[in-house]
Formats: C-alpha cells, structure tokens, sequence
C-alpha cells in the first residue's frame, strides 16, 4: 500500500483537508489477564445476542463515558478474541493524570502482538503496525478514531468493539483473522478516489473469504465511488453522506455512486477529555453509523435465534446468524440484499437551496445516492424482513438496473485491478 493511502484519512466536514481529533486519557494499570482482579462488577454469565464491529482508525480514547461499560465480558469472549493483556483503568482525574497514572502498567508496555482488553469499557483493542508513538490510544494530533468509534455506539450501544489502530493492510487483516469480528469499519483512503491500490487485498479476505460485513467510506468530494479502494470493491459497502438534519439531500463533498448514503453530521465523543462530545461532518462518521445500524441488526436477530456466538468464518460455514427458531441462516449477502432493499430515496421537495447540499434528482438518484439513505428508521424494516415478519417489497425495476450496473462496472474494475 502506498503512503497516500495508508496515512491518507476523509476528510472531514465539506473541505479536502485531513483532521485528526485526539483524544488522550489515562487507564489504571495493565496486567496479564491471570492477575486481574476486578471487584463489584458483575459479568455477564448470559450473554447472548451480540455483535462485534472492529473499526480501524487513528486510536480510541479509552477513558471517555461514551465508551464505559458496567460490566465485564465473559472469558469466553475474550479468548475468543485473543486477548493477552488486561488494563485496568483510572477512574479519577482529568484524562491526562489518568493517562500518566497508567503509563507504566498499560501504556508503556503494550506491544504490537498485544490484544488489549480495558475492563469497564466496551473496547478490546490492538495495534499491529507497531508505528505509533502510544499504541491503541488516540494521541494528541489525532482523534479521528474515537469520533469513528463514538459513532458505532450511537448505532448500537451494545456492540463488542474490537478496535485496530493502523491504517494498513495489517490492520485490516487484524480484524479480518478474527473469527468472532462481524463487521469491519474503514474511513480512510485515497484523497479524491484517485485509483490507485490500497486496503482492498485485506478487505478482500475479510469478507470474500471469512463473510464478514465491510463499510468503507467514500471520498468527501463528489468523484465516483467506483474507483476508491476503500468504498469501491464489490465486496464492500461503499458508503456516501447525506444531510440528515437539514434538508434530507445529497452532501455536495461526499462521493457518488456509492452503495448507500448515511448520516454525515454527527455530535460524537472528544478526543481530550472523558466527557465532551463535538459536532462533526463527513463520509468518515456515516460509515461507522452504517456499520453500527447493521450489528444492532445482528443482535437482534441473533438473541431471537438463540445464536450467542457472532462472526461467519470457523464452524459458522460463512452464516452471520445460524438457523435456528425459524431464522436464518443469515449470510453477508442476505444482510447486504436487506439494507438495499430498506434504503430509500429523499424526496426532491425537501430541499433548501441555501444548505449547500445537492438536491436528490428525480431521474437516476442512485448515481448521488446509491441505493439510498439508511439511517436508524431502516433498523427494524431490516429485522422485520430478516426475520420473516414482513418482507420488504422489491426495488423498483430502474433503480435495480442502475445498481446492477454499478456492481458489474465494479466487479469489472477491481477484477482488472487485482
């Protein structure tokens, strides 16, 4: 993967710029998980019907509430996920004096072959291209990825977050060999989609070959999403933004031809402090939000099914959900089949020609928009036809060729390419 692509991030808000907003905070000790004692918490013996999404950013605050959790994750899981270290965290103090309280028993000694758990939180986290200056955690000139992570929970407050920091093939491939990660969330890339190689090697053998979900972000400009080696493999869900509170249209600085459109303004957790939040813009955050719309998806459906196991890969053959009580088996592209299917079209009317935003056109909206927006209201249409409760009917026969097309033209492209 070229520089360009590995350390190129969407921009945020209309603009071409990268921004990186950090977010450092303090754990109070890190432990070998055999020594850890963890006192008035309670685990959950039971869990059941869960989901993990591994975003893949600049790091995470840890130590923000957004992330906190009144429990801890059964053994099981944690195995499952590989986890060789424990970090107990700091529970007083501004985010740095609890950053400089953990330092010698967390900070300082994670390494690249770690997979971290911080207890009290909702994250199991890792580093693997051992470039980075403090591993998992979002530093200073960062934040990006606690934004992005932020944006999971809103989705779905119980998702299992198993974070990756990197921006590489490997830090793909860290959360595509886990068999229990779900979903794989990705908002950097190529500026401009300029088509040039990038993560989709690793993207690849995320879902082709161990069935996983990928989101990936288009560009915040308006160049075709076709192209971007994050949004553009078919194997991917390339995802666009849309102006979710204020007219319901297109973004003007978001790619086109995406699979979808999500929100793309959002107030998510800062990247400097355990409990402000921000309001921030771009394909970056929308894509998150999808991934996180889809494991609320899957928890559900799991918890009816009595699956209490998640990933596809392994003894799962490729299913998401496993057969059971009626539903299922549930694969990628049955998931993938229902968000199209749920994704609908703003209407023209709603448009305010001083917001800035690009109208949703009459003719051909699946060139702006793909399939269309999806945003929490598509949450339980998407379980309701999954389930079998209520099918939703088909897309009309214009817009099915339009993305029909986009998937050959893709299929062509990246089939070229690789």
């Amino acid at each position: 993967m070229t520089a360009l692509i590995g350390e190129a991030m969407r921009a945020f808000g209309r603009t071409l710029l990268m921004a990186f907003f950090v977010t450092t905070v303090s754990l109070s000790g890190c432990f070998g998980k055999e020594e850890t004692v963890v006192e008035d918490i309670d685990e959950y013996d039971e869990f059941r019907g869960y989901s993990v999404v591994a975003p893949i950013d600049t790091g995470i605050n840890v130590y923000h509430n957004h992330f906190a959790m009144n429990g801890t994750y059964p053994d099981w899981l944690l195995e499952g996920l590989g986890v060789t270290m424990w970090c107990n965290l700091t529970v007083t103090g501004t985010w740095s004096e609890r950053y400089e309280s953990d330092r010698e028993l967390c900070w300082d000694v994670i390494s690249s072959q770690d997979i971290v758990y911080f207890v009290g939180t909702r994250i199991i986290g890792t580093t693997p291209d051992d470039e980075t200056d403090i591993p998992i955690l979002d530093d200073p000139s960062d934040g990006h990825g606690t934004a992005v992570t932020g944006s999971v929970l809103d989705a779905n407050p119980d998702a299992v977050i198993f974070f990756v920091e990197g921006f590489s093939d490997a830090a793909v491939l860290a959360a595509a060999n886990q068999p229990l990660v779900d979903i794989i969330s990705t908002s950097f890339g190529p500026i401009g989609s300029i088509p040039v190689p990038g993560i989709e090697d690793a993207t690849k053998v995320a879902v082709v070959q161990n069935g996983k979900i990928h989101t990936g972000a288009s560009d915040n400009t308006p160049s075709p999403a076709i192209q971007d080696s994050t949004a553009g493999p078919p194997w991917s869900i390339g995802i666009s933004g849309y102006a979710e509170e204020d007219d319901d249209q297109k973004e003007t600085m978001s790619g086109s031809y995406p699979d979808i459109a999500a929100d793309w303004t959002q107030l998510l957790p800062n990247h400097d402090d355990i409990d402000g939040y921000h309001v921030t813009s771009g394909t970056s955050f929308a894509t998150p939000r999808t991934a996180g719309i889809l494991s609320e998806v899957l928890e559900d459906l799991r918890s009816k099914a009595g699956d209490n196991r998640s990933g596809a890969s392994g003894d799962r053959n490729g299913s998401l959900v496993l057969p059971a009580n009626g539903i299922g088996p549930i694969k990628n592209s049955d998931l993938r089949e229902a968000l199209n299917l749920s994704a609908w079209y703003p209407s023209f009317s709603s448009w305010d020609p001083t917001a800035g935003t690009l109208p949703i056109s009459p003719v051909a909206p699946c060139t702006q928009v793909g399939w269309g927006v999806v945003n929490m209201s598509n949450v339980q249409p998407l379980i309701d036809h999954l389930d079998g409760t209520s099918l939703m009917p088909p897309r009309p026969a214009d817009v099915v060729a339009c993305m029909n097309a986009n998937q050959e033209i893709r299929e062509a492209y990246w089939s070229f390419v690789g």
